[in-house]
């Protein structure tokens, strides 16, 4: 017997969805590129800004951290702030990732490749 379309038709679905998918990636691609983290250190003395694809975008260093005797501490603070900034970096990534997956009724922590 003939069913018309049957296995055609839930093809078309999957390449529909596929094609929505691959849009909707490519969109938040974009987004987090224009979504900014903030991450700091010493108390909100160096701040380091991210974008949620982790790239650093922004330094802001307290001027009263400035003394030559604290160097290594300078640098170990600047260096915590880009760790927190590419920390929130990742966090916002996931979340974001973990709206597109639910809008697409998948699991919310479910790994959609980037």
């Amino acid at each position: 017997m003939f069913k018309g379309l049957g296995g055609m038709g839930d093809m078309a679905k999957m390449m529909k969805a596929a094609q929505d998918m691959q849009g909707k990636m490519s969109q938040l691609q974009e987004d987090l590129k224009a979504i900014t983290v903030t991450g700091e250190s010493g108390a909100g003395l160096v701040k380091a800004t991210a974008t949620a694809k982790g790239e650093l975008t922004a330094l802001d260093i307290d001027p009263s951290i400035f003394n030559s005797d604290d160097k290594e501490v300078v640098e170990d603070l600047i260096l915590a702030a880009i760790k927190d900034a590419q920390a929130k970096a990742e966090d916002r990534s996931r979340e974001e990732m973990g709206k597109i997956a639910e809008s697409m009724g998948l699991p919310r922590d479910m790994n959609l490749p980037m």
